[in-house]
């Protein structure tokens, strides 16, 4: 069963993983502000 976010965060959280990738050109700088992003939430990703 997957855990589904309210139609607010899963909007937040793409606008923020679009705002990083503006931010940072690098790709490992983005991976790691990417997965403080999901810590924050304590979604689980790999």
């Amino acid at each position: 069963m997957s855990k589904r976010f309210s139609k607010g965060l899963r909007k937040y959280i793409r606008q923020e993983k679009a705002r990083l990738r503006r931010e940072s050109l690098d790709y490992n700088t983005q991976k790691k502000l990417f997965q403080e992003l999901y810590r924050k939430f304590n979604i689980s990703k790999i």
